[in-house]
């Protein structure tokens, strides 16, 4: 039987990891730059581990880790790019040592990407291939036995699905949607991602979890809200946890003694959760983890033939980021 977990909606990343010493242990975050990430990276660091912050621009990583203490390593990394996301990967298996744990985020430095075909969220598919190619080049990485990997979730959003039967030719495009549609709007692609990641880990004992993310409150949004909406802000800001609080979840999984072993659970305000009934769905589940393979082997292939071309013609290479792919839906 589980142990009861003596945290919750108001407890902080701080509050979560009190008294946990972290020392020699050696953790991964994306998204350090701002909100989850950076609350999550700088409660790590303050209890011993050594954290390596990855953002869009080395900048904002170097900015993290100076905000977290010195125990940290800033690396850029554009999840929207494979030569970006190669890179982070190679720089990080060149440190020392396997990893303790990995914990993603899914807070945008560009809120305002724009939907695609059948009017699906791109910047939830685009994050979430993202990070499904850097976990998946990592996780040989995270340590056997005790490592965690830690997937943050935000909504696919979608108006309908569509109404055109999916063929395997349509790689990265109506193939692609498929499985996020039947996602629905409680869950990302990510939540469904990590039930199949701790399956496939489990002889390793890692584990695998993921977390909803909570709501998000933005200043660089409220060009996009109604007047109204400001209005209520005051109101509204009382039920809306901070940074440090919705960063509780992420650190209490990435590090706490008290969830060891504890792996395949979708958790929310520190206690875990039933969330979406797909996330019990294997066959889905499956397929989710095809279609992004074969995703991820269509764009680098597409990255391939542009060096090719661009080496033929002695002109740069053109190649095509995961936002241009995700337009392509």
């Amino acid at each position: 039987m589980t142990q009861s977990i003596p945290f919750g909606a108001r407890s902080t990343a701080d509050q979560v990891l009190a008294g946990v010493d972290l020392t020699r242990k050696r953790m991964v975050v994306t998204g350090c730059h701002s909100g989850i990430g950076l609350e999550t990276m700088k409660a790590l660091v303050a209890n011993g581990a050594h954290v390596v912050g990855l953002a869009q621009t080395i900048d904002g990583a170097r900015a993290a880790c100076s905000a977290a203490g010195t125990s940290s390593t800033p690396i850029a990394w554009d999840f929207t790019n494979f030569d970006s996301i190669d890179a982070a990967v190679d720089s990080i298996c060149d440190l020392p040592g396997p990893l303790d744990a990995i914990i993603t985020t899914t807070e945008l430095g560009n809120p305002s990407v724009p939907q695609g075909r059948y009017r699906v969220e791109l910047s939830s598919i685009v994050e979430y291939i993202g990070h499904f190619a850097l976990v998946n080049r990592l996780a040989d990485r995270v340590r056997s036995k005790s490592g965690r990997i830690v997937m943050g979730c935000s909504e696919v959003t979608t108006d309908h699905p569509p109404t055109e039967g999916v063929t395997r030719d349509d790689v990265g495009r109506r193939h692609f949607y498929e499985p996020l549609v039947i996602c629905g709007r409680a869950e990302s692609a990510n939540a469904i991602y990590a039930k199949e990641l701790s399956r496939r880990l489990a002889p390793r004992g890692v584990a695998v979890n993921s977390l909803d993310s909570g709501s998000i409150r933005d200043d660089r949004l409220n060009e996009h809200r109604s007047w109204t909406q400001r209005l209520l802000d005051p109101v509204a800001q009382l039920f809306t946890k901070s940074a440090a609080q919705r960063a509780a979840t992420a650190a209490l999984l990435a590090a706490s003694p008290q969830v060891a072993g504890i792996s395949g659970e979708y958790w929310s305000r520190c206690q875990i959760t039933h969330g979406n009934p797909r996330l019990a769905d294997e066959v889905l589940a499956k397929r989710l983890w095809e279609t992004s393979e074969q995703i991820v082997f269509a764009i680098r292939a597409a990255n391939r033939m542009a060096l090719q071309a661009a080496a033929r013609n002695d002109g740069p290479a053109g190649r095509p980021s995961l936002i241009g792919a995700a337009d392509q839906l």
